[in-house]
């Protein structure tokens, strides 16, 4: 079991949920998909290697990892949302306002503007979504 799966998989148990054979095989083919897919791509990928796994359990999964704040769902102009695994609590785009290509990177520079509004504001930060719009070097 890589950490990802590991992690996301005691983050259900840990928050008092079952962990099904069903949803680690959600969970195993999420985190194969690396965390950017829409709920029917998903269910599609998942009916690939699990036939007997619905598209409604796929729904209720990735429901229930929102909910204990693993994923997050994100909406770029596609209309249906998209799922991210929020590594370490945080996740981070680059989106070309033209194109719609999505750059993730790892590199949090944020954490000192996090650590301050949480002061300013009183407010525990827990997790954050950063998301840059502009020009990627193809579209300038």
């Amino acid at each position: 079991m890589t950490n990802e799966v590991e992690t996301l998989s005691n983050a259900i148990t840990e928050n008092g949920y079952r962990l099904t054979a069903a949803r680690k095989a959600v969970i195993e083919t999420l985190v194969a998909c690396g965390g950017h897919v829409s709920a029917d791509q998903l269910a599609k990928r998942v009916r690939e290697v699990a036939p007997q796994v619905g598209r409604m359990t796929v729904f209720r999964t990735l429901e229930v990892l929102g909910k204990v704040g693993v994923i997050r769902p994100i909406y770029q102009g596609t209309g249906a949302a998209h799922y991210v695994l929020m590594h370490k609590g945080s996740h981070h785009h680059l989106i070309c306002i033209r194109c719609h290509q999505v750059i993730d990177f790892d590199q949090c520079e944020s954490g000192d503007l996090t650590q301050r509004l949480g002061q300013k504001f009183d407010f525990q930060v827990q997790s954050h979504l950063l998301e840059v719009y502009g020009l990627c070097k193809n579209c300038r």
